[in-house]
């Protein structure tokens, strides 16, 4: 996702009803793994995603820079 106010609605809205709990996070990953993506526009101008596969998440783990920072909390 590269929209925090998309990544705020889906915690506080969704990922609460779902499991009770909703996070935003923060992190950067290297431009090389990201560049094999598309980003893909779901909804409106602003809610961009990029779309990895699950099978791919070592490697997105392996290419993320620094930490991962909780920036929000729901409930």
């Amino acid at each position: 996702m590269r929209n925090e106010g998309y990544a705020i609605r889906i915690a506080s809205d969704w990922n609460v009803k779902a499991s009770g709990a909703g996070f935003v996070t923060c992190f950067e990953v290297r431009k090389e793994l990201l560049d094999r993506y598309e980003v893909h526009q779901i909804g409106g101008q602003t809610i961009l995603e990029y779309w990895i596969p699950a099978e791919d998440l070592e490697q997105l783990n392996a290419n993320t820079v620094g930490l991962v920072e909780v920036t929000r909390r729901y409930p």
